[in-house]
Parts: C-alpha cells; structure tokens; sequence
C-alpha cells in the first residue's frame, strides 16, 4: 500500500512503515527530555543565585555536587526502575507512574520551598528511574523481528529525545527569566503532563507491548522495603536528625560506585566460571567502562560550570535582548540533531570500505575531542581573567566539540557492551552501563566544584586540567587499541 498509515497483520496499525505506537512513545519521551532538560538548564543556576533573587544561595561547590549527584541518581535507580518493571508492574505502567513522579517532583520544585525541593529531586530521580530504562524497552518490543526496521525505529526515536531535550533547554530558561523561578520549574512539570495525557490517550497503539512483566514474578517486598529506607533518610535529613554535607556524600559515593564496579568485573573474571574467551571480553569491558566513566565527567560540565560560565563570564546581549544563559543548553542536542545522520553516514561508507574504526577507537577519539573542548574553554578564561566577557562561540564551539564526542561514543558504547558481554549476563552488563554514566555524572559535579568563582586566575588551571584528563586518556586508550581488540576475541 502507498498510504502513509496501514495496517499491518502481526504489528497493527502502521506509519511510514512504522509502529504507529512509536509515535506514542516518541511524543511521551519528547516531553519527558522536554521537562528533564528544561530543568536541568536552570538547576545549578537556582541553587547559586542569591536569596535576594529568588535562589537558594548555596557556593559553587555545594550546588556543584548536588548537580552530580542529581544526574547521577537517575542513572543509577534505572537499574532499580528496570526491575520493577521486569518483575513486577510491565514497562507501560512504569513509564506512566514514572511519568506522574517526574511531574509532582517538578511541582515541588516550583514551590520555591527549600525542603520540597529536595523532596522533589529525590522524586524526579525516582521517576525518570521507571520511565527512562523502560519506555526505551518497549521501543524494542514494537519489533519483535529486530534488524534494520528496529534500528530505524530507534533513530526516529532518538530524535524525539533531542527534539525534546532542544525545546526545554531554550522555553525553560526564558520562562524562568521572565517570570520567576517558579514558573521556570512549573514549565517542566507541564510539559511532563503534556507528555502523560499523550500516552494514555494513545497507548492502545501499543498493544500488548510492555503490558505484562517479562521476568520471573517476585514480590513487593524489596521495593517497599526501598521506600522505607529512602522516606526515613529523607526525613532524617530534613528533620536535622542527620547532618549532610553534599561534597563528602559526592566523594562517597565516588568510592562506592567504583568498588560496587570492580566486584562485579572480579567476579565475572574469577567467580562465574567464563571461558577464556569470555574473560578476555571482560578485560575489554572494563577498558571501555572507564573510558565511559571518565568522558561524562568532562561532557556534563555543560549543565554545570558551562552553565555558571554562560552565566558570569559570557556576553550574552544580543540586537538588545540578553539571551537567558540556560538556553545555551539548547546547542548540544541540536547539534545531534543536526550532525547524528552524518556521523551515521560516516560509519556506514567507512565500513563499506572495511575501514570502521573499533570501538575502543572510536571511544578514544571521543575522548581526545572532549578534551580539545576544554581547551577552548581554557583560552576562553584566559580572557575572562584579563577582565573580559567573551562571545557565545566559544561555549557553542566547545558544545561543537563535545556533541562531536557524544557521537563518537555513546551510540557504540551499549551495543559494544551487550556484544561483548556472556550471554547469561546481558542484563546486568547493561545495569553496568548505567553505573559507568552513574560515576562520570557524579564526577563531573565535583571537578565543577573545583571551579572557584573567587578565584578567576585559577579558573583557566581547572579548564586545561580536564583537557589533559580527555586527550591524555584518549591517546593511551588509543594506543591501547590493539590489544584491546585481541581481548575482543572476534566480537566487532
């Protein structure tokens, strides 16, 4: 049939070829990255803004590690979210109820009350918890025959999050701007409802993708249990029962992801009876999860001392009208917009070629061009010290650099994962994945930590400092290569 939308006997209604229940899912995760993103580009720019301005006042230092451990959650209680959902409710409830939290967590924020705004962090991490790992997953069950059709599914897909990501990063910051704080996290919030309203008015679509759990049943036990653990800490911490100190938290759980990794790469190496080849991969595996690590510790700046930058350092008037700093935020995923069909391009006619880079190739580049972004922003505060604003370009070159980065890496990195994971543990090398992020994302928060806005000579030092850390780590991972791609033992 040449309509745009037909039905199709084993996938139902159909368009362009597609799932129709893929634009169900590409409008819910349009507007969940809409209210993610949007919030994320103000955030760290609330909690240093003054109490006189709305803010909370907290020091760079504090706000920065909030930041990371905020970011760092949400990777982190996917794993949990992922279980839930696999063993308990199925994907399309928790992708709704996961919905429901991120909106009331962005409705605490608006509040513009200090202790409703930590409750409402912990409930956004929550949510983007359930939804984010699992609406992904029903993606997949939309093509159960898998192959190219799946894969085009998952571009189209992915749009939805950078179109989504784009609009919140530039309508949230000018909401904020324009009438206050609390419209600027009110504006997520909507935008989550938007999104909610959306997939259940569509999600018959769906069908019976991600109705019922897919793993084994178990009981509520553990999640209760979760709860009770969560709600008293909470408690605890807002009651003053318990004194926190953000950074020292930060430097803990630093410690606590890294050994949580390492156990499980030495049991997978010496305690679950793996092949030779098997635990060559492993060695592998780890190489790549500490180039994953160490790259989204540079690559999250963008929310954090790139957004303070934009912010103090950055001359942002434009025909008249200065240009809110959040909205900078806007350029990353815009950029992958713009740039993912020709990195995808790229790939395919090297391959044609047999000339595709390997991943950990691939991988190193990432990280040399993360670091060459650094060094634009080290040149860039070297003006800033001589008492100088400097021009957007610089923050937009360096984002260049870094979406160039992103495209390098992230794409390649889970499906490199899954491929050289043993068969039996595909589904935890994924959680393993998430913990990678998890550590770069909280990494991140305390080298923009390290920023000191006292201190404008030092600023320069901090920036060539993470330049070394991504070009440094890329050209040993590249010389690396080699070997790394004979621990693959045959997987490309």
């Amino acid at each position: 049939m040449n309509q745009s939308i037909e039905r199709d006997s084993t996938h139902g209604p159909q368009i362009f070829g597609h799932p129709r229940g893929l634009m169900t899912l590409f409008g819910t995760e349009a507007f969940e990255r809409f209210t993610y993103y949007g919030m994320r580009a103000i955030l760290i720019l609330f909690m240093t803004a003054a109490v006189a301005d709305g803010g909370m006042g907290l020091d760079d230092k504090t706000a920065s590690a909030i930041y990371g451990l905020y970011i760092s959650g949400t990777y982190l209680l996917s794993l949990f979210g992922g279980w839930i959902a696999d063993r308990l409710i199925g994907q399309q409830r928790a992708v709704f109820w996961g919905g429901v939290m991120i909106m009331l967590g962005n409705g605490c924020l608006a509040t513009g009350n200090t202790q409703l705004f930590f409750i409402g962090l912990m409930v956004i991490v929550l949510g983007v918890g359930l939804l984010k790992p699992n609406i992904s997953a029903i993606v997949a069950q939309l093509y159960p025959e898998g192959g190219s059709r799946r894969d085009a599914g998952f571009s189209i897909f992915y749009m939805g999050i950078n179109t989504g990501a784009t609009l919140g990063s530039l309508l949230v910051p000018m909401a904020a701007t324009a009438f206050g704080w609390s419209a600027g996290f009110a504006l997520p919030a909507i935008g989550m409802l938007i999104g909610l309203v959306q997939f259940q008015a569509t999600k018959y679509y769906l069908g019976n993708s991600g109705v019922v759990p897919m793993g084994e049943p178990t009981s509520w036990t553990p999640v209760i249990g979760f709860m009770v653990v969560v709600v008293g800490f909470m408690a605890a911490a807002l009651t003053g029962v318990i004194q926190l100190d953000p950074v020292v938290v930060s430097k803990g759980l630093n410690w606590a992801l890294v050994a949580l990794a390492a156990g499980f790469f030495a049991y997978l190496l010496f305690g679950a009876g793996l092949a030779t080849d098997e635990r060559k991969r492993i060695v592998a595996m780890i190489a790549l999860f500490i180039a994953c690590a160490m790259f989204w510790a540079g690559f999250e700046q963008a929310g954090a001392s790139f957004n303070l930058f934009a912010e103090r350092h950055t001359d942002r008037v434009m025909f008249g009208w200065e240009l809110p700093a959040g909205t900078l935020q806007a350029v990353n995923p815009a950029f992958i917009i713009l740039f993912a069909p020709v990195f995808a391009a790229i790939w395919v006619n090297l391959g044609r070629r047999n000339l595709d880079p390997s991943a950990p190739a691939k991988f190193a580049v990432g990280l040399i061009l993360m670091g060459f972004g650094f060094l634009v922003m080290f040149l860039a505060a070297r003006y800033v010290v001589a008492g100088d604003k400097v021009l957007p370009t610089w923050l937009i070159l360096t984002y260049l650099l870094h979406t160039f980065g992103e495209l390098c890496l992230s794409p390649v990195g889970l499906s490199s994962m899954t491929k050289l994971a043993p068969a039996r543990f595909v589904g935890q090398v994924m959680g393993l994945w998430f913990l990678a992020t998890a550590l770069g994302n909280n990494l991140a928060g305390q080298f923009a930590g390290e920023i000191d806005p006292n201190n404008l000579p030092g600023m320069p030092g901090q920036f060539l400092y993470l330049f070394w850390w991504g070009f440094i780590a890329g050209v040993v991972l590249l010389v690396l290569t080699p070997f790394i791609r004979k621990m693959m033992a045959g997987v490309k």
